[in-house]
């Protein structure tokens, strides 16, 4: 099992210091509403360009934005078992893993660090459009709303399963297996808006 935080009792209510600039530090947090608006507004035009400035059919635009919402979920999945879960065996590798993960993880109740600062979710927007864009053309206005439309899910649901107390309905399993991710096994259930891809994958939380 790998060493995600570093504090002995994962449960922690706190918040970390990350930074000893003061600015540096408020602009490290936002509050959770921030990234989800900015990526439904930059979906909301991306879509009316795909619509009113394309000659794509909008059938096949549905399916791009099906296609972007999916792909997203395996973005997710990848990121979140690759990167945020890397190896930390160097003293960079250390500092970079705590600092974009390790810190939630000794910190899940912080809701002002479950999401990147706006500045970063901003860039990550402008560079996904430009990597779509140069691969399919004016496709990418149909395929890119359904990426941002899965990012903003993921958002709100990481959120919620932080903040509130699991459903008594289906939506469950989310909060079970983001609790198992985090206080009993790390190395299980990396989809956190949907177990899609650790069922396909094998990484499922086992059932004892």
């Amino acid at each position: 099992m790998k060493k995600i935080g570093r504090l002995e009792k994962p449960d922690n209510f706190g918040s970390a210091h990350m930074f000893s600039n003061p600015i540096l530090e408020r602009i490290s947090r936002t509050h959770i509403s921030i990234p989800i608006t900015m990526f439904l507004v930059m979906a909301l035009i991306s879509f009316y360009i795909a619509y009113t400035e394309t000659s794509t059919f909008i059938g096949t635009g549905i399916l791009l934005l099906i296609a972007g919402f999916i792909f997203f979920t395996f973005v997710e999945y990848f990121m979140h078992k690759y990167f945020f879960h890397m190896e930390p065996n160097t003293p960079i590798k250390d500092k970079v893993q705590y600092s974009i993960h390790g810190v939630h993880h000794d910190y899940p109740k912080d809701k002002d660090r479950l999401a990147m600062p706006p500045f970063v979710s901003a860039a990550y927007a402008a560079i996904l459009y430009l990597i779509f864009k140069l691969i399919m053309g004016d496709l990418a206005y149909y395929f890119l709303p359904g990426f941002l439309i899965g990012y903003a899910s993921y958002l709100g649901v990481h959120y919620i399963v932080h903040a509130f107390p699991p459903p008594k309905n289906f939506f469950k399993t989310l909060w079970v297996n983001h609790a198992i991710h985090h206080y009993k096994d790390p190395d299980s259930a990396f989809g956190v808006s949907t177990p899609l891809w650790d069922i396909i994958l094998g990484t499922m939380p086992k059932k004892d």
